[in-house]
Order: structure tokens, then sequence, then C-alpha cells
């Protein structure tokens, strides 16, 4: 059984990875920008901020590989 905070993280990361670009970047500016103003209003949003910015840069890749001839 997992913890709270590991489910929800584990959740989100789920939800994140079947995003595209327009909407992942969008999550991950929000929750940079809310967590800059209101530090620790939400628990391990500093690993969740990475994990996103891993998937943003994991898109990236992908997306390059494909429109490569």
């Amino acid at each position: 059984m997992q913890t709270p905070t590991k489910a929800i993280k584990s959740r989100l990361m789920q939800y994140a990875a079947g995003l595209r670009y327009p909407k992942l970047l969008a999550l991950t500016a929000g929750l940079f920008i809310l967590d800059l103003f209101i530090p620790d209003l939400i628990p391990w949003a500093d690993e969740i901020l990475l994990g996103l910015v891993s998937l943003l840069l994991a898109g990236f890749k992908q997306r390059r590989a494909n429109d490569s001839p």
C-alpha cells in the first residue's frame, strides 16, 4: 500500500504522461508559478515538477526523432 502523497504523485504522472505538448507545458508552468509564490502549499511539488519537466524533454526528443527524414 502506498502513502497518500506517493499515490497522488503517481496518478499525476500517469495523467501527465498522456498529455500532449501545449497542455503539459501549461500544467508544468502553472505548478511552477504556484510553487514559486506559495512555497510548500503542495507537498512534493518540486519532485512533481522534475517529473513533468522530464516528460516535456522526452516529448521534445520523440518529436525531433519523428521529424527527421
